[in-house]
């Protein structure tokens, strides 16, 4: 198992369900593997280290044929590896969520989707992060994140 940094491999940044089940290669390339590196140094360990206890990565890496199966957009961050979807066991989405705000991280993208999970994105080599904070409630698109209002 090749590890990425100290609490995350790249086997968890590239697991899917959705892939074995259909026997879809999930399987990165070089150029992947540099972004999801980047990826957890950059963001995923400094939020490992913020909320002191395990990070579960529901959704890592995908290649086009895994995300293409999951309904996954095109223009993912998952399919170049610079995007993965967690959660905090024991930890209400809501404070995960708020935490990683208030973190001072590189992060291009940070989701709440569905109440589920949230999603983390890094920019593109080369482009400053958009740190935009969104929540996504239904299938209808997204919801500019707003710290006073309550979480449902």
């Amino acid at each position: 198992m090749s590890t990425l940094t100290e609490h995350f491999s790249l086997a968890e940044l590239t697991a899917s369900e959705t892939a074995a089940r259909n026997h879809l290669d999930n399987t990165p390339s070089a150029l992947v593997v540099n972004n999801l590196l980047s990826l957890c140094v950059t963001v995923l360990e400094p939020i490992r280290v913020a909320v002191g206890r395990p990070v579960h990565i529901n959704s890592g890496y995908r290649s086009i044929a895994v995300n293409a199966a999951i309904g996954g957009v095109v223009s993912s961050a998952h399919v170049d590896g610079r995007a993965a979807d967690l959660i905090v066991p024991g930890m209400p989405l809501a404070d995960v969520y708020d935490l990683i705000a208030r973190l001072d991280l590189p992060i291009d993208q940070l989701i709440a989707e569905y109440g589920a999970w949230v999603h983390v994105a890094i920019a593109r080599s080369g482009t400053t992060p958009r740190r935009q904070l969104l929540m996504k409630l239904s299938g209808r698109g997204y919801e500019t994140y707003d710290a006073a209002r309550a979480w449902s």
